[in-house]
């Protein structure tokens, strides 16, 4: 990917002109940001264009595409935000992603913790996994670059499809079996604290995907959830298998692994399953050794 930029969508002078004229008049009288349509944010050049690359690339395509070229770092707070909106705008209707019915929302540290049931991973400095969004196509704006951190991945949930689809089509189908999934204290008035959906699903002959492993797992908390059965909690655990396998990437030594776990203790792993594993770390070296026969641990 480093050495193409099919993926990216620079823009240029005239064309961060026009998004820009579009957005200072709204900007400057205040306009209800969520209010805002197509025809609100008049894009003659670019609208089509932009339109054009997203189906291209999101929808039919790689699945992803990084534009390049807003210039927020000379844009207010209310210019950025009603600028990323009336690009959206042009791309279809927007969903809010929370309770309170926000279609804009800022992914920031508010000194949380997700092991509160009523709060979303993005609000806390915790690792977010691999994850889908309740929507079609998902835009992220970057208005500051993070002090240390607030790096972003992107997986191909048609890719993890088809490797189990080649390897373990029996977990595969249970995918296809709706899971409990945590709405984390955003209850709808006369709804259960969690809805019932398949991780993977076919509409209209298109595959489509809804993931979050933490609040399938946290969904469990509730007396009358569904049980996940231990082959459902396989398939589940292939499938984040599969999101940070990287065959084009070396594997680490085992001392980078332990490393790696350790420091993910409450965020990406247990602390309590972390401090067990590094209590036995030696047993379970010399356990590999004896077992992986002419395997080499470094």
């Amino acid at each position: 990917m480093t050495r193409r930029s099919d993926w990216q969508m620079a823009l240029t002078p005239a064309e961060v002109a026009e998004v820009e004229a579009a957005t200072k008049p709204l900007a400057a009288r205040e306009a209800d940001i969520a209010a805002i349509g197509a025809e609100d944010f008049p894009l003659p050049t670019l609208g089509p264009l932009l339109r054009r690359r997203v189906e291209d690339e999101v929808l039919n395509g790689r699945g992803f595409l990084l534009m390049r070229g807003l210039p927020v770092e000379r844009w207010t707070i209310r210019e950025s935000a009603t600028a990323f909106f009336g690009l959206g705008a042009h791309l279809g209707s927007a969903r809010s992603q929370n309770g309170k019915g926000h279609v804009l929302g800022h992914v920031q540290d508010l000194g949380l913790a997700s092991n509160d049931p009523n709060v979303r991973i993005y609000q806390t400095h915790e690792r977010q996994t691999f994850h889908t969004d309740s929507c079609d196509i998902v835009g992220l704006l970057c208005l500051k670059t993070a002090r240390s951190g607030g790096l972003s991945a992107l997986v191909s949930s048609s890719t993890i499809f088809n490797e189990m689809r080649r390897r373990r089509p029996d977990l595969l189908k249970l995918l296809f079996e709706p899971a409990p999934t945590d709405r984390r204290g955003e209850v709808p008035e006369g709804q259960k604290p969690y809805f019932e959906i398949p991780p993977f699903n076919w509409y209209r002959g298109q595959l489509t995907a809804i993931y979050q492993r933490q609040y399938i797992d946290s969904a469990q908390r509730f007396p009358d959830a569904p049980r996940l059965s231990p082959a459902h909690i396989e398939a589940l655990d292939m499938f984040d298998a599969l999101t940070n396998d990287r065959p084009y990437r070396a594997a680490g030594s085992w001392d980078d692994a332990c490393k790696v776990i350790a420091s993910e203790a409450g965020a990406q792993f247990d602390p309590t399953v972390v401090d067990a594993f590094l209590e036995r770390e030696l047993a379970m070296r010399s356990l590999q050794r004896e077992f992986a026969g002419l395997a080499t641990l470094n």
